[in-house]
């Protein structure tokens, strides 16, 4: 039986422009592509920092300008962002399959995950979402909509949002459906689209959830063997970027705990990395593993010749 993995790509898989990302993912493709190859049942999730900030950037943009474009809430551009991303993707996928004459499918699938209402971070919100502002410019928005904005490093002031924990993949049978049909699926892109749960059905909500979070979640629930994050280092370090800097090759659950102690690890970067792999081990039931390493080497990871391997035990 094949094995089961999601890979979740980071931002050096995409681009921040459509013409750099038809061009990225290509590269991307291969890489994908290379892992069916040899046998392994494939399910790809992606992050979208870049392709949100520009759809809603672009949408505010000509709002303002009075051009006749309307307000388009952030529910909506996330989704957005998963068509156009997706799009490129499964596109690459295709033609790189065919050109080694494999004969699978590729689809894209809109992806929701539903969040609690109750989350604590809808009272907190920290994820900086669209264009810079000045202050009596922010305070103007904040006031006519509602939205919380923060002072971002002396660039300006910038929106920010919840980033609430996911709980639940909306069309999870759908994605299960085909995957064990055999078909290659590009799901819960940047993160999966926020929705809640009301007396009305599913509401979509100004939020972003962390895509690793969301890619641990879509491994569990799907039965992955393995959940493989792709990233910009070849292994997860300890002492980074000091004399004593140390790659890991593996990593188990206790060891990964007492590093996030230490603050081994970025908070904005590598720490919800550790932890989605982390939540991933430990929720899983068929002893699945995970593994943290870059783009270009995702294929002689699989075989343990780099990549930081986490388990549970």
């Amino acid at each position: 039986m094949s094995e089961r993995i999601v890979v979740a790509l980071g931002g050096n898989a995409l681009g921040k422009t459509p013409e750099e990302q038809l061009e990225l993912v290509r590269h991307t493709a291969k890489t994908i592509v290379d892992l069916v190859a040899a046998g392994y049942e494939v399910i790809v999730s992606h992050g979208n920092g870049p392709q949100v900030g520009m759809i809603n950037l672009a949408m505010e943009f000509s709002s303002a300008k009075g051009g006749g474009t309307p307000y388009m809430p952030f529910p909506e551009c996330g989704a957005m962002s998963q068509g156009y991303i997706g799009y490129h993707l499964q596109q690459a996928i295709q033609q790189e399959l065919a050109a080694r004459g494999i004969k699978k499918d590729c689809a894209t699938v809109v992806t929701q995950i539903v969040v609690s209402e109750d989350d604590p971070g809808f009272q907190h919100p920290t994820k900086p979402v669209g264009s810079f502002y000045t202050k009596e410019e922010a305070d103007k928005i904040a006031a006519e909509k509602g939205f919380t904005f923060v002072e971002d490093a002396g660039r300006g002031w910038r929106r920010v949002v919840p980033s609430p924990i996911p709980h639940r993949i909306v069309e999870l049978n759908m994605i299960r459906q085909l995957v064990d049909a055999g078909d290659i699926v590009i799901c819960a892109g940047g993160g999966g689209i926020p929705v809640v749960e009301t007396e009305h059905g599913l509401k979509g909500v100004a939020a972003v959830i962390d895509k690793d979070r969301s890619s641990a979640l879509l491994a569990d629930t799907i039965h992955a063997d393995k959940l493989i994050i792709l990233t910009a280092v070849d292994r997860v370090c300890i002492n980074f970027n000091k004399p004593d800097q140390k790659e890991l090759e593996t990593m188990n659950a206790a060891q990964a705990r007492r590093y996030i102690e230490e603050n081994q690890f970025a908070k904005g970067s590598m720490l919800p990395k550790v932890e989605s792999c982390l939540a991933f081990v430990e929720s899983n039931s068929n002893g699945g593993t995970a593994l943290i390493t870059s783009l270009s080497r995702a294929a002689e990871a699989l075989e343990g010749k780099t990549g930081t391997v986490i388990t549970k035990d």
